[in-house]
């Protein structure tokens, strides 16, 4: 009897222990906190992040009326206690790394399910990696590239040259994964988190190809570098359209859609009828934009503004170019308020931007800007054909995204009239326009001299890229001098356009080795604003 009772014990015991191992075990696999992450719920995060509206990855805020866009010289803020003008550059982010690890993430995951080694998340991988790697080293010069998504804490830097090689290696791997996985018909990518183009491949492809194109022309001032081999490059997309798809119209463009409403609930347009009474007044348009448009009698000034009411003073068609005035981001905020709150500038076009909660989509990368890109090449001697050709597409696409048909003379702008408080109450003007006449004129037709023309084609694309593509107004500014933008008290750095952001302080502390080395090696003689990057020389 005592024997049975002990093997009773011991059978209670092993049930015992079981049990508790059991527990331990739950505890150990949190179902709340899991150790695998499907891929394509973290290619939605990322996704999100390019756009700018993520919680990471913004690039310095690169949506429509953000902080980016007030850099590219488009719009000002005016109203110091929400914001200023100031290029606040001092202390960059490296928040873009979090992206890419993100990225590195999803690839492994598609690995560990039995995924194929070419498959639609590495593919696109490459692409965003490519695309965070352009800002970044475009932002600071040589950056964390090599060593940068690994294990260790102190990465060094990489050369900005081969940097840019890498970001066009991957993007021609990219474009040959896609290819693959299109003639395969695959179908793996998850189309309810792809945010851009429901997991159509084809739609990525173009994507990849016409991201390359910027990538290329941004290095033009390196187009002679023996490993980069720039024109050549440039010629191989051009030349071979079935190997390297491009966009066909504005319908590829890779942008983001503001939704309200729909999926993304909260995916409403920054300004909108909610919020017009309160910060409507906080923001007025730039001179450096505004005056693209009036000295070339252009309209597209109609569509985006609004005229400075104390201007008009009164006159019944509001709809003329001197009416249309904005102020210096160099100018003091406090004097810039004052003039915009009498009236003196023209504020955000009320109709166009505030009337709805969808707005304007934030494209990334567009047609209209990929063929002012052809356009340049043509002009350089990269490519054969006629830059004029591709130059004027991209003026009447630029248009027509406003409503402008150049076959047409005859067209109606909205204006919110003085003494009116309410995007309910804009009132219709009417104007004319004459593609033929606006053509005609020598700053607008193409110079047959080549630095002029580049220069023509490099304003009409910062006049197509208004509050979309990123950081490209300020990234051709600086890479041409075109358009020139504005300096003084109200952009800080001692009233000059930086050339670059200053390294995140931290890394003069967690990865000070490497961070000197970096400084060294570029040449600079202090990690601040006013050096000049490879990519400059």
């Amino acid at each position: 009897m005592k024997q049975v009772k002990n093997i009773l014990l011991m059978c209670v015991g092993v049930a015992l222990t079981v049990s508790c191992n059991k527990q331990i075990t739950d505890k150990q696999a949190d179902p709340n906190n899991p150790t695998s992450v499907p891929p394509g719920l973290i290619l939605g995060t990322v996704l999100m992040d390019m756009s700018g509206s993520g919680s990471q990855g913004s690039l310095g805020g690169v949506d429509s009326w953000d902080q980016v866009q007030d850099w590219n010289q488009y719009h000002c803020q005016n109203y110091n206690y929400y914001g200023n003008n100031i290029y606040s550059w001092a202390n960059g982010s490296f928040d873009p790394y979090l992206v890419m690890k993100n990225v590195n993430q999803m690839e492994k995951e598609v690995t560990v399910r039995g995924g194929a080694a070419v498959n639609p998340y590495e593919a696109l991988g490459r692409f965003i990696k490519a695309y965070y790697y352009y800002n970044l080293t475009s932002m600071f010069g040589d950056v964390p590239q090599t060593e940068a998504l690994g294990t260790t804490t102190t990465p060094s830097y990489t050369p900005q040259e081969q940097v840019f090689e890498y970001i066009l290696n991957q993007l021609d791997t990219a474009n040959t994964d896609l290819a693959t996985l299109i003639a395969a018909n695959d179908n793996s990518l998850q189309s309810n988190q792809d945010i851009y183009f429901a997991g159509n491949l084809s739609a990525w492809q173009k994507t990849v190809n016409a991201f390359k194109l910027r990538v290329l022309i941004a290095l033009s001032n390196q187009a002679t570098d023996a490993n980069l081999n720039v024109p050549t490059q440039f010629a191989n997309i051009i030349n071979n359209p079935t190997k390297y798809p491009l966009f066909g119209s504005q319908a590829d463009d890779f942008e983001f859609t503001y939704n309200p409403g729909g999926s993304n609930t909260f995916s409403t347009y920054p300004f909108n009828p909610s919020n017009f009474g309160s910060i409507a007044g906080r923001f007025n348009m730039s001179y450096t934009y505004v005056n693209a448009l009036t000295t070339i009698s252009d309209p597209r000034v109609f569509m985006t503004c609004d005229p400075a009411w104390a201007v008009v003073n009164g006159d019944k068609n509001p709809c003329q170019y001197q009416y249309f005035v904005g102020a210096s981001t160099g100018e003091a905020i406090g004097n810039m308020y004052a003039n915009a709150s009498a009236g003196l500038y023209s504020f955000i076009g009320r109709y166009r931007y505030y009337s709805n909660f969808t707005g304007d989509p934030d494209v990334l990368v567009g047609y209209k800007e990929m063929l002012f890109n052809i356009a340049e090449a043509t002009e350089r001697g990269w490519i054969s054909g006629t830059a004029a050709t591709w130059y004027q597409k991209g003026i009447t696409e630029s248009m027509s995204f406003y409503g402008i048909d150049v076959t047409q003379t005859s067209f109606t702008a909205h204006f919110l009239p003085p003494g009116a408080n309410s995007v309910t109450q804009v009132q219709p003007y009417a104007f004319t326009f004459n593609w033929a006449t606006y053509y005609a004129q020598p700053a607008v037709q193409l110079s047959a001299n080549q630095a002029t023309a580049i220069g023509q084609i490099v304003l009409q694309k910062y006049i197509a890229c208004f509050e979309n593509s990123g950081w490209e107004g300020y990234f051709n500014y600086r890479r041409t001098g075109v358009p020139a933008f504005q300096g003084g008290t109200g952009v800080g750095n001692n009233g000059v356009i930086p050339k670059r952001w200053a390294y995140p302080v931290s890394e003069q502390t967690q990865n000070a080795t490497n961070w000197k080395a970096a400084v060294a090696n570029q040449k600079f003689t202090a990690d601040d604003l006013n050096q000049t990057m490879w990519l400059l020389q």
